[in-house]
């Protein structure tokens, strides 16, 4: 079988899987392909004219050898009566020349390498042109490979660089590759963190890349509530022992005014009757919490009790607010009312509506804030406005009701 020298090839590949922190089979891999494309533009070098499918070199594969030195072009071909193109098939008489037992609809594999001189100079450009490309596609599959398991986790990261407004950090890799990039977008960060060089960080792998494209494959959070969730479970045990589970998680890690801190509810209940999920949570004088605010930064946390109660639960969502009486106005619509004392009012709507609003993300439910004499106000106001409508006519009732159904439907 003829073979076309490759010098010093397995040095070569020892040298390329150092530099790319491939291993050897996947430069083997993109050599072969990259040596098949250069093929490819040998044979279009020498049949000026000729139109060749995109599919028509898929019989066609290279053998490399490491202890020659060198590679051979492959051929797979199918065994006809009458043969049209040589390139895919060849004829019975000619196999059976050196294989009697061959019969028609066989496939044989040919040697067809083409002399050490024909493979032109274009054709050797062309070959390092697509192994530079191949060699990239492996590192993107292998890198795929490993993290599309690892999404919705959380990995230890370290700065290398901005970008725009980018932090490109660096997680720890298992496959052959020491380390690898990753891109934390503007909208994932922490207005609290620092993003110097060489800083650490825990992210939260939000998505891996998949196909051909620039930059780094991995997309990691800082301002994901899994994040949360992740070091919540790292601190408390009773949360990965299942004994203590998170029901909920409302986060606003960027809120729209910078005079707001990023804040987070997280809802936890348990079926042991003797455990208290939220002092599991806390620790004794605050040490767990206080190990999940470090790692954010400060972040302001709000650990609440999980009720199967709508009422209960809304209370409780509205921490640390002392609520007085929660009215469940509409279950269907899941809209409610809270009544708190005034002295409470600020602290229950927060800073910006900020604690209102996380509450309402974590419930579902559509939550008013009202003080006790506004409250009641409302409350005549409706009673006296039903009892004048009863003091009304059929026909001025159906009258009202309908003006009130229209300015329903306005608001």
């Amino acid at each position: 079988m003829s073979l076309v020298s490759l010098p010093g090839l397995p040095a070569m590949i020892e040298e390329i899987s150092q530099r790319h922190n491939l291993p050897h089979s996947a430069v083997q891999e993109a050599l072969r392909e990259a040596l098949l494309k250069g093929y490819e533009r040998f044979r279009r070098s020498q049949s000026i004219g000729q139109q060749f499918a995109e599919e028509y070199f898929e019989n066609f594969e290279v053998e490399l050898d490491t202890e020659e030195e060198g590679f051979r072009i492959l051929s797979t071909k199918r065994i006809v009566e009458t043969v049209e193109n040589t390139d895919h098939s060849i004829s019975l008489n000619e196999v059976q020349e050196v294989a009697a037992e061959a019969q028609l609809g066989d496939e044989v594999v040919l040697d067809v390498t083409p002399d050490q001189k024909d493979f032109g100079r274009m054709a050797a450009i062309q070959t390092k042109q697509v192994l530079l490309q191949k060699l990239r596609d492996q590192q993107r599959k292998i890198i795929q490979e490993e993290f599309q398991d690892l999404e919705d986790t959380v990995l230890n990261a370290r700065v290398l660089r901005f970008e725009r407004q980018s932090v490109v950090m660096a997680v720890n890799s298992s496959f052959g590759q020491p380390e690898v990039e990753a891109e934390l977008p503007k909208r994932e960060q922490l207005p609290n963190d620092n993003y110097r060089a060489n800083a650490t960080f825990k992210v939260y792998l939000r998505k891996v890349r998949e196909g051909s494209h620039r930059g780094p494959q991995l997309i990691v959070s800082r301002a994901a509530a899994g994040l949360v969730v992740d070091l919540f479970t790292v601190e408390v045990p009773e949360i990965e022992e299942e004994i203590v589970r998170i029901v909920a998680v409302s986060r606003e890690a960027n809120p729209p005014s910078r005079y707001v801190g990023p804040r987070t509810k997280i809802a936890v209940d348990t079926l042991e009757r003797d455990v208290d999920p939220v002092g599991a949570c806390i620790g004794a004088r605050g040490s767990r919490i206080q190990a999940v605010v470090n790692e954010l930064r400060g972040e302001k946390i709000d650990v609440i009790r999980w009720s199967p109660d709508p009422a209960t639960y809304i209370a409780n969502s509205l921490s640390p607010a002392r609520v007085d009486q929660v009215y469940l106005v509409n279950t269907e619509e899941r809209h409610s009312v809270v009544v708190v004392a005034e002295d409470q009012l600020s602290l229950a709507i927060g800073k910006e509506g900020q604690n209102v609003r996380l509450a309402a993300r974590l419930t579902g439910w559509k939550i008013d804030i009202k003080d006790p004499a506004t409250y009641a106000r409302e409350q005549a106001e409706q009673a006296k406005a039903k009892e004048e409508a009863a003091k009304l006519p059929v026909s001025e009732k159906l009258d009202l009701e309908t003006f009130e159904e229209a300015a329903l439907e306005e608001e």
